[in-house]
């Protein structure tokens, strides 16, 4: 430190006397007007600038060299490491069941009863309601009167047949005349059921659509009940056709939904086999599990399904890296760090690839254990001499 300042001290004398001098020549050159005389003086007044340059020159690369205490760019780094990591494409869909239908009556008539109230849960092939028959219940005992006559006959006549008592004509008008009764009890048991509206799988009544009393009629578009099924619910989604490899049945989905403040984590069940011209998409099906029944129909969610996951990614965070007029992308690396901390700035150009949140990942240019500048990488250039701080 002190040769230093002995350095510095030294040329400050040098130039003052130079200076000294020089004013007290010019002045009186000036003072005298000869022309030769002046251009000389300040020709020998250049030279010896071109001099002083050159020895100021000198003393600051000694400064350098000798002074521990120079300032240096503080900088922070951070150590590329290998680690897994997951990118999501993020997207939004619709909950959707497969189960929520409207039930339409099958036969015209005065609704008698209905059964069943709105939010309601039922189970499959329960009595919802009840349509007037028209007399249709009497005509079946009266056909079934009529079949169990015709039975009786033909098991007689098919005892004396066997017997070989009888003709054989009577045995098979015998036998036919059972068998036409027996087959006009089943129709009208099955037009009958058809006065009764039952559930056609399990779920919740959302809507009792027609009272008691009303007139209904097949064919109408007048429905009676809508009945929902919420335990069996999934998430809709259309996802850009570049995605098709990436999003495949089994990937992991994390599932958001705005209105509830609610998430849950569940796996891509169905892809579609059909890419939409309309809007170059296919269709993805995401089940969603629904204890609470909180989840309903129709009701938006915002999806982010893992699309890339790789175990051994390098990850930085974008702000260290820059951007050159080529469009190469490159970052700053502490190289040759000393026990001090003292190190130098390596400029690296790399390659990326996917971005999730603050982070990308660097497929070439980086290698695990490298250290990169974070604060201070907009700041230092390459190859200049900077200090590691914690």
């Amino acid at each position: 430190m002190k040769k230093t300042i002995g350095l510095l001290l030294i040329g400050m004398t040098i130039i003052q006397s130079c200076q000294n001098k020089s004013n007290n020549s010019v002045e009186d050159l000036i003072a005298q007007g000869n022309l030769n005389a002046i251009k000389l003086k300040r020709q020998e007044i250049s030279d010896q600038q071109k001099m002083l340059n050159r020895e100021i020159r000198l003393l600051d690369s000694a400064i350098s060299s000798l002074d521990k205490d120079k300032k240096v760019p503080l900088v922070t780094t951070i150590e590329a490491r290998k680690s897994l990591f997951k990118h999501y494409l993020e997207l939004q869909g619709d909950v959707m069941t497969k189960q929520n239908v409207l039930i339409y009556p099958e036969m015209a008539g005065t609704l008698l009863k209905v059964l069943v109230k709105e939010g309601q849960q039922v189970r499959k092939g329960q009595l919802l309601a009840v349509i007037d028959d028209g007399g249709m219940g009497s005509q079946l005992e009266q056909l079934r009167t009529q079949a169990e006559l015709a039975k009786t006959t033909y098991e007689r006549q098919k005892r004396l047949w066997d017997q070989k008592i009888g003709s054989e004509i009577q045995f098979l008008q015998a036998k036919t005349n059972f068998e036409a009764t027996k087959n006009a009890v089943e129709q009208a048991e099955s037009q009958l059921a058809k006065s009764r509206i039952t559930a056609p799988f399990s779920g919740i009544i959302d809507d009792v659509i027609q009272d008691e009393g009303t007139v209904v009629a097949p064919g109408t578009g007048v429905a009676v009940f809508r009945i929902v099924n919420l335990s069996d619910m999934y998430i809709s989604v259309d996802v850009p056709e570049s995605y098709l490899e990436g999003v495949t049945k089994g990937k992991e989905v994390k599932v958001f939904f705005p209105v509830l403040g609610d998430s849950i984590i569940t796996q891509v069940r169905q892809t579609g086999n059909f890419i939409n011209p309309a809007n170059r998409s296919f269709s993805i099906e995401i089940p969603v599990p629904n204890q609470t029944g909180n989840i309903k129909p129709n009701l938006t969610a915002r999806v982010q399904i893992n699309d890339y996951s790789n175990s051994e990614a390098i990850l930085i965070p974008q702000s260290v890296i820059s951007e050159n007029a080529e469009g190469e992308q490159y970052v700053y690396l502490a190289a040759d760090t000393t026990d001090d901390e003292i190190a130098q700035a390596a400029k690296v150009v790399v390659l990326t690839g996917r971005t999730q949140g603050d982070f990308v990942e660097v497929l070439s240019g980086i290698s695990a254990g490298d250290q990169i500048i974070r604060e201070g990488a907009r700041t230092v250039r390459e190859g200049q001499q900077i200090k590691i701080i914690q």
